[in-house]
């Protein structure tokens, strides 16, 4: 994500971190409930990482995480259920699950579930009995079948998908560790509490910055429209650098435009900026290897 997006978000990350404090404080004291927070987003899992980073969540799934590693949906269920049974080996029956918004985009099974449904329901073709079943490949009939009833019918309503997500996990979750109940393997109740943070997270004072930002923005679109420009997002650069000495000017829209595949129909759309799994700076690139410059002036090495 570039410096942008990323400042852009800041205020949000901050308010949405407190929430989530809070809700661990709250988990930590009935000890009893799981919370299964679901994160604004969309494809991209930047913010709740960010999150995670500053709130230590005992579960943190990362879409792009599950998409690198090719996760199944019981994959990811195994492993929310696998950290319960470990916290209950320690005494705890309790925690906070983060969750990022666009996580159902990257199960590459539920993707392609979601794309034969939608195409299915573009058709208009739906029958009582089930019939339309038979339009489905085995594997995405085979995952249909285990889903919660709910959950089926939520997604054959023509609504976006990304709302059922942490309800879905919660009742897989919950039938999972039922099962390991019955073997020995789990002797805790389960108990799931579900939480969206959503706009309230944009409602929240701007700092400084979003301030200068924002107004840097409008007044870009300002000088395009009055000079005759379209086709152009406003967009304002070198950001790191004083106010006084950010750039504003124009950037075509089709530059950043991609095309994907929506209910059935080939759409222009932006593409999206990922999180980037390559590893942080420390351990990857030039820098990660080079010596700091006091060490090499105490080795008597010029820099």
């Amino acid at each position: 994500m570039d410096i942008t997006s990323l400042s852009c978000n800041l205020i949000i990350i901050q308010i949405y971190s407190e929430q989530i404090g809070n809700v661990m404080i709250d988990a930590r004291s009935t000890g009893k409930y799981y919370h299964f927070v679901r994160l604004m987003g969309r494809a991209a899992s930047h913010i709740t990482l960010q999150c995670a980073l500053q709130t230590h969540s005992n579960i943190t799934l990362i879409g792009e995480e599950v998409a690198s590693e090719k996760l199944t949906l019981k994959n990811v269920t195994d492993y929310i259920a696998d950290v319960i049974c470990k916290r209950e080996g320690l005494g705890y029956n309790y925690g906070v699950v983060l969750i990022p918004e666009g996580l159902i985009d990257f199960i590459l099974e539920v993707q392609q579930l979601i794309s034969e449904l939608n195409e299915i329901l573009a058709s208009g073709i739906l029958d009582e009995s089930g019939k339309w079943k038979e339009k489905l490949i085995p594997q995405s009939l085979q995952l249909f079948e285990i889903l919660p009833p709910t959950i089926q019918d939520q997604l054959m309503l023509e609504r976006d998908p990304h709302g059922i997500v942490q309800k879905m996990l919660m009742q897989m979750v919950e039938s999972e560790l039922e099962k390991r109940k019955q073997v020995g393997q789990y002797a805790c109740h389960f108990k799931g509490q579900s939480h969206f943070f959503g706009y309230e997270g944009r409602c929240g004072l701007p700092s400084n910055f979003d301030s200068s930002y924002c107004y840097a923005l409008g007044y870009g679109a300002g000088a395009l429209l009055q000079g005759g420009k379209s086709g152009l997002i406003s967009s304002v650069g070198n950001l790191s650098a004083p106010v006084e000495e950010w750039t504003v000017g124009g950037t075509p829209l089709t530059s950043l435009m991609d095309v994907e595949r929506r209910h059935g129909k080939f759409k222009s759309v932006i593409k999206k900026a990922m999180v980037e799994l390559d590893g942080p700076i420390q351990f990857v690139g030039a820098e990660a290897d080079r010596a700091n410059h006091t060490l090499l002036l105490e080795l008597g090495i010029q820099v």
